[in-house]
């Protein structure tokens, strides 16, 4: 039986690859294209991995070698949030350690039916929430969530995370939107107190 990808690398950084669920369907998700992301081997988990199989894979990574560890595979990491959150745990208590970092689209809380932005932030040093659009209107068409408050749910998670203080929080954008996007998402990052980047897009 072929092994699952639970870890791959991208230049100096780690990702980890927990689950395939995720409550949106983006237009743009490099899922529609490939099995794999940056070269690795495919994301498609053929169950999600339990504790034992996330840390057997793991110790097989020198993590001090890595810039950062980057929760993001082909799903929404808080799907998993106990794993997410386990893992960091295990992870902060190590020297010299990495960086850690969540990629998510904000919807944890939806997700989780309750708030998560404290014990995220309390282990996990950058949340990078996947904006996508500057206004409502493009995000739903362009994110097509399954929840209707998807869009309010993003920014409270977001400026839930900035008021804890622990973590340095970024919304990002891929350049494949109209710039006047661009600028309204900015507008949007700063009065939630986030930072926003603007991501390349990568088929």
């Amino acid at each position: 039986m072929k092994a699952m990808t639970i870890s791959y690398e991208v230049g100096n950084n780690l990702y980890l690859n927990f689950t395939n669920k995720c409550p949106c369907a983006c237009t743009f998700c490099i899922r529609n294209h490939a099995d794999g992301a940056y070269g690795s081997d495919s994301l498609w988990l053929d169950h999600e991995p339990t504790m034992e199989e996330i840390f057997a894979d793991l110790n097989k990574r020198d993590m001090v070698k890595y810039s950062e560890v980057v929760f993001c595979g082909y799903g929404e990491p808080t799907c998993r949030l106990n794993a997410v959150i386990a893992v960091a745990n295990e992870l902060k208590a190590r020297p010299n350690r990495p960086i850690l970092r969540i990629n998510t689209n904000g919807l944890g809380d939806l997700i989780n039916e309750r708030p998560i932005a404290e014990e995220l932030c309390s282990v996990i040093d950058i949340i990078s929430v996947s904006l996508n659009a500057g206004t409502k209107d493009e995000y739903m068409k362009v994110t097509r969530p399954k929840f209707d408050n998807a869009w309010e749910a993003m920014q409270k998670f977001t400026s839930d995370c900035v008021k804890t203080g622990n973590s340095e929080v970024i919304m990002s954008v891929v350049d494949v939107i109209p710039q006047e996007q661009i600028e309204a998402s900015r507008l949007l990052a700063d009065s939630l107190g986030a930072k926003l980047r603007v991501r390349e897009y990568d088929e």
